[in-house]
């Protein structure tokens, strides 16, 4: 690697079940990520706010409960304060028929109950080198 990731793993609306973003998370650190994790609960406003005063290259956000249905307005929210370009990545409980909104509001990626640790890794290591190049050309 030749820079260090940096992912926000957070969960929005009212799901509190977390341990799924724990181990992505833990997984994340041991691939030698930088990694902030927020407990759940948290609103759209505050994780905008987080993306920013860390500087993430990826947003990953858990749901097992429906909250990815909100994950649209994050998507606007996060293109309204000038972050637009950095990677959001979704895992979790997601019908089929569900993951082309997500697709279409600029999510980049659905992980589904399944998906393998080292795809999880490997996505967000390239997703963030891609952000990281777009953030040096317009530079």
């Amino acid at each position: 690697m030749t820079f260090r990731p940096k992912v926000l793993v957070t969960k929005i609306g009212f799901d509190g079940h977390d341990r799924g973003s724990r181990i992505v998370a833990a997984a994340l650190r041991d691939a030698g990520m930088e990694v902030i994790y927020t407990p759940p609960w948290q609103e759209i406003a505050a994780v905008v706010k987080i993306a920013r005063e860390e500087d993430v290259d990826v947003i990953g956000i858990s749901s097992l409960a429906t909250d990815h249905l909100i994950v649209p307005h994050l998507m606007g929210a996060l293109r309204a304060a000038g972050l637009g370009g950095k990677c959001v990545i979704v895992g979790g409980i997601v019908p089929d028929e569900e993951v082309p909104l997500l697709l279409d509001a600029g999510v980049a990626k659905v992980f589904h109950p399944g998906s393998s640790m080292d795809e999880v890794v490997d996505f967000v290591r390239q997703a963030a080198e891609r952000v990281q190049q777009q953030y040096q050309l317009a530079g």
